[in-house]
């Protein structure tokens, strides 16, 4: 079975949402002042209708859901509105086959874009690592872009 990056349904929802809170927590390591996400990032809800809309994706080793990701796209464009894997599988090379795979599944596009909280280093240095060139930065983000 291997590795395997598909959409996830809304049954897959409550286990990546588990694993979503767990990841986006666990940035405490790497800048964050309290264990905190984007929105709905701990919300089943939010990830059942992520599933609902097509928008809700899973990465799974050997049928075990590692890592997921939430893509929007438009047009010619795709926004990677947030990757997570759990951090029982971090430093694993999961996170970078999951961008791999993100970009062949969405070959077609001419953009891929994605911002990341401007406190995390791992992500920053992960995103540009892919060459992903930084486009703009505020106070809070850091917002990223591949053209294609």
């Amino acid at each position: 079975m291997g590795l395997e990056f598909v959409k996830a349904g809304t049954a897959d929802a409550l286990t990546l949402n588990g694993i979503s809170k767990r990841a986006f927590d666990s940035d405490v390591k790497v800048g964050a002042v309290s264990p905190c996400g984007p929105p709905g990032y701990m919300s089943v809800p939010f990830h059942t209708k992520m599933a609902r809309t097509n928008c809700l994706y899973k990465l799974t080793d050997n049928g075990l859901i590692v890592g997921g990701a939430i893509l929007f796209r438009k047009d010619d464009t795709l926004n990677i509105g947030r990757i997570f894997v759990s951090p029982e599988n971090h430093r694993k090379g999961y996170g970078i086959i999951m961008m791999e795979k993100i970009e062949e599944m969405f070959h077609d596009v001419k953009e891929i874009t994605l911002d990341t909280p401007v406190w995390n280093i791992r992500t920053n240095a992960f995103y540009e690592k892919l060459g992903y060139k930084k486009i703009k930065q505020d106070d809070e983000f850091v917002y990223y872009s591949k053209q294609r």
